[in-house]
C-alpha cells in the first residue's frame, strides 16, 4: 500500500464507528488511484422532515473530507423510500410521510446539503427515479434475493417479533429499497448512522448478488441531541438545525452540558484531541462559548458567532429581550370566546412543536406573558396586544392582536 493511501485511510476512518472493511476501502483507494477516477460515496436520507440539522452533519462532514480527497458524492434523496418510512431503531410501525410532504422537505435537503458539501463534486439523486417504475413482477424478483431469516436478523426486527409486536411487510422491503438503491448507482462506498449499519451491509449483499462488487461501509457515531441522552431528531425537539437564526442557534448550544460539548467539537467541528487540549484548562462557559460561535459562523458566515454571543450575552445575563424579537399575530380564528388557551398560545407562536410540550414548560414554570409567570396549563387568556410572551430562557415572541 502506497504511503499516499495508508494517510488517505487513517483520515477517513477518523471518528467512524465501524468500517466494512480497511481491506476493501484501500483496493478501491488504489485502483482509483490507479486509474485516475475518484470513488461514488453514497448516503442517502429521507426527507422525513424539513431542514437538516447538526446530526446530519456529522456524516456529511466525513462526505466532505471523501470529496476533498477527490471523490464523488452521490446524495440520495429517500422520496420514495420517505414513503415508506425507516423503521430503524423504531418498536412499532411507522407512519409513512404524503407525497406532497416528502416533496416539500426534499427540495429544503437539497437547498441545504450544499452548506457543507462541494456542488461541484456532488450528485443529487432521488430514488423515486428508479423504484417508482418497478413492477409488481420486479418486486417480487428483488424480493427474492433476501430471506426472512436475514431481515429478523436485524435487532429491532427480532425485539419486535420476539414481543408479538407488528411488522408490516412494507417495514421489511424499506432495507431492500435503499440496497437496491446501491446497486442503481454503483455505490463504492456508502455512509450512515450506527442505527443504519443492517440496512447498509444489506446494500454490499444486494450488489453482491447483481454481481457488483460490493460497497464499503462506513458508519458515524448519532450525535446526542441538546437533552444529551437521546440521538438529535426535530420529532424530540432536541436539535440544533443548520438554517436556524443565528440567534437561536447560539442560544440552543450555549445550553449542551459541559460534557456533552466536546462531542459536538469533535463531531461537528472536526476538532482534533490535541486542538482540545489547552481548552480543557479552561473555563466550561468559555469554551462553550467558543463552541456556539465557530458553529455559528460555519453557517451563517464570519462574524455571526461574535453577534450572537453579545446578544447572548445582553439578554440572558443582563435580562433584556432580544433585539430581533419575533413578532406573532392573533387572529379571530385563534380565540374561543374571545380568549385563547395558553397551550394554543405557545404553539401557535411556535415556541414549542405541540401541546404536551407547551405543557411540560408550563408546569416546569418557564412561560412569562409580560412579567407574569403562567404556571396554569388550562388557563385561558384574553388576548392582550403587544405583550411578550417567553418560554424557557430562548424562546420569545412578542403578540400581535387587532382586535
Amino acid at each position: 500500500m502506497t504511503t499516499h493511501i495508508s494517510e488517505h485511510i487513517q483520515r477517513l476512518k477518523a471518528r467512524t464507528v465501524n468500517l466494512v472493511s480497511d481491506q476493501d476501502l484501500a483496493a478501491k483507494l488504489e485502483r482509483s488511484a490507479r486509474e485516475g477516477r475518484g470513488l461514488r460515496i453514497k448516503l442517502g436520507a429521507d426527507p422525513s422532515a424539513p431542514d437538516l440539522h447538526l446530526g446530519h452533519v456529522v456524516v456529511l462532514n466525513k462526505l466532505r473530507e471523501f470529496q476533498d480527497l477527490g471523490h464523488t458524492v452521490v446524495f440520495i434523496i429517500g422520496d420514495f423510500t420517505g414513503m415508506i418510512g425507516d423503521p430503524s431503531g423504531k418498536s412499532q410501525t411507522r407512519k409513512p410521510l404524503g407525497r406532497e410532504e416528502v416533496a416539500r422537505n426534499a427540495q429544503t435537503y437539497q437547498d441545504q446539503v450544499f452548506k457543507i458539501l462541494d456542488p461541484e463534486r456532488t450528485e443529487i439523486r432521488y430514488n423515486s427515479e428508479w423504484s417508482s417504475p418497478l413492477t409488481f413482477e420486479d418486486v417480487l424478483r428483488l424480493s427474492s434475493r433476501v430471506t426472512v431469516a436475514q431481515m429478523l436478523a436485524r435487532d429491532d426486527f427480532a425485539k419486535r417479533y420476539g414481543e408479538n409486536l407488528p411488522i408490516s411487510l412494507v417495514e421489511f422491503m424499506y432495507p431492500l429499497v435503499q440496497a437496491y438503491d446501491s446497486v442503481m448507482v454503483e455505490a463504492d462506498v456508502e455512509l450512515g448512522g450506527t442505527d443504519q449499519l443492517f440496512n447498509l451491509l444489506l446494500g454490499r449483499d444486494l450488489q453482491r448478488s447483481y454481481g457488483q462488487e460490493p460497497q464499503v461501509v462506513m458508519t458515524m457515531p448519532l450525535l446526542e441531541g441538546l437533552d444529551g441522552v437521546q440521538k438529535m431528531s426535530k420529532s424530540l425537539n432536541n436539535y440544533v438545525g443548520v438554517t436556524d437564526p443565528p440567534n437561536d442557534m447560539f442560544g440552543k448550544l450555549m445550553s449542551v452540558s459541559d460534557e456533552l460539548m466536546w462531542r459536538y467539537y469533535e463531531l461537528v467541528l472536526g476538532v482534533e484531541d490535541g486542538e482540545l487540549a489547552p481548552l480543557r484548562e479552561a473555563h466550561p462557559r468559555e469554551v462553550k462559548d467558543r463552541m456556539a460561535r465557530m458553529i455559528v459562523d460555519r453557517y451563517h458566515g464570519a462574524g455571526a458567532g461574535d453577534a450572537a454571543s453579545a446578544e447572548f450575552a445582553r439578554v440572558f445575563r443582563q435580562g433584556d429581550r432580544p433585539s430581533d424579537l419575533r413578532e406573532f399575530r392573533l387572529t379571530e380564528a385563534d380565540l374561543q370566546d374571545g380568549r385563547i388557551g395558553i397551550l394554543t398560545l405557545i404553539t401557535r407562536a411556535g415556541l414549542a412543536p405541540s401541546n404536551n410540550e407547551a405543557r411540560r414548560l408550563v408546569q416546569q414554570g418557564a412561560v412569562w406573558l409580560d412579567d407574569e409567570r403562567i404556571r396554569d396549563p388550562r388557563r385561558f387568556l384574553d388576548p392582550v396586544p403587544d405583550a411578550v410572551l417567553r418560554c424557557g430562557k430562548r424562546g420569545f415572541a412578542r403578540i400581535r392582536y387587532d382586535g
